[in-house]
């Protein structure tokens, strides 16, 4: 494992934790959008993570799970951004312009299946790891000056 390993690895963590926050924002900002381009109410989107393995490691941990049996890990990947096709909630008001005009929801607006409570969660939750993953390149950065410390 090289010297910059664990700064390149807390590295991909905050690209991934930055790309989740502006799609939660973007779940929050269209928490009230009932008519998108694609038709219909706005969809809430979540983004899938992954990991990034190193199939040529040349050492494992004495205790490796079943997850890293592969090699060493070598950071998170974000493998997509996911719609969730559920239905929204459904509020009576057959006077606004996106009501639905037949069927069992006559008179019906769908607005999204966005749960800003939920939302606001997950942001705290994107934004906690994104500061656990500067203390890490932090942390590496005072490893580094101490070691160059020591070796004057």
């Amino acid at each position: 494992m090289g010297l910059f390993s664990s700064i390149n690895i807390a590295s991909t963590g905050l690209s991934a934790e930055r790309l989740r926050t502006d799609v939660i924002s973007n779940n929050i900002a269209n928490a009230s959008t009932t008519r998108t381009q694609e038709g219909g109410a706005y969809k809430k989107s979540t983004v899938v993570f992954g990991a990034v393995s190193d199939d040529n490691a040349q050492w494992n941990f004495p205790f490796v799970s079943e997850a890293m049996d592969n090699g060493v890990g070598k950071g998170v990947k974000v493998l997509e951004i996911k719609k969730d096709t559920s239905e929204g909630r459904f509020v009576y008001d057959p006077t606004h312009p996106d009501a639905i005009q037949s069927g069992p929801h006559k008179g019906y607006v769908e607005y999204p299946n966005v749960n800003i409570v939920n939302e606001m969660v997950d942001l705290i939750s994107a934004s906690r790891a994104y500061e656990a993953n500067a203390t890490v390149i932090d942390g590496a950065k005072d490893m580094f000056n101490a070691a160059l410390d020591i070796a004057k």
